[in-house]
């Protein structure tokens, strides 16, 4: 399951003050990757659950090999989870945004334990170091630089919008065969939205004012850098995964 929707913080420029807090910044940056962390966990455990036979098949029926009622709905239901989370974010509180976060993680878990079927173990675990090591250096790159990454972020969100665009073109219309062109763009755009997100999630923690929802902010964070991740990751293990 691929979910190339990616969140952003939005908030009014009267609630921050001029000065950054750099001490707040790492307070707030701590929190977004313990979030993040834990939500990798959780999916990473859930996975695992999952490629056992007995709940695998209640994802795929094995004498099909198609998906189940189940199958589909895990499949699609990050993406709702994502958007309850998002358009509902004014209006839930810390701990229903928390448990939203921790239901999506597992049902992501289920859903990615669909790629043990497609690519061999040894082959997923090494590109998950690879997206690791990726994902480590962009992130401390946007958070050390000192350039402004906003122009770079917009060309990167951007891309992303053109990314799902073809991608669904692509779907429509097979002949195009555009799926190689798209991993690479996909593992390009998501790279360069990493550093973009720490940089942006950096400046918020550094600018927030005492009556912002420091908490709810925090998962709102790690969700973005957590969608970065396992989009470079799947993107990666398109282009280097060794398929059963």
């Amino acid at each position: 399951m691929e979910d190339q929707t990616t969140n952003y913080f939005d908030y009014q420029e009267q609630k921050t003050i001029p000065i950054e807090d750099k001490a707040a910044s790492r307070r707030f940056m701590a929190s977004v990757f313990a979030w993040m962390f834990a939500g990798l966990a959780i999916s990473a455990i859930v996975a695992y659950f999952f490629t056992q036979p007995q709940l695998m098949n209640l994802l795929r029926d094995p004498l099909t090999l198609r998906n189940t009622g189940l199958g589909t709905v895990v499949m699609f239901a990050p993406l709702g989870f994502v958007l309850a989370m998002s358009l509902g974010f004014n209006r839930l509180s810390q701990p229903v945004l928390a448990l939203l976060f921790i239901l999506f993680s597992a049902i992501m878990g289920a859903s990615l334990s669909f790629i043990f079927l497609a690519y061999t173990a040894g082959s997923i675990l090494g590109v998950f170091i690879t997206a690791s090591a990726v994902f480590g250096i962009m992130a401390i790159a946007g958070y050390t630089t000192q350039q402004d990454l906003t122009g770079f972020g917009t060309f990167m969100i951007i891309g992303l919008f053109g990314l799902v665009i073809a991608t669904l073109l692509n779907m429509l219309f097979p002949g195009l065969h555009l799926d190689k062109v798209l991993t690479y763009i996909g593992v390009i755009v998501f790279t360069g939205l990493t550093a973009y997100d720490v940089q942006r999630i950096k400046r918020m923690g550094a600018t927030m004012d005492a009556d912002m929802p420091a908490g709810k902010l925090a998962i709102y964070g790690a969700l973005s850098l957590y969608l970065d991740f396992i989009n470079l990751f799947l993107y990666l293990l398109r282009l280097f995964g060794n398929r059963r």
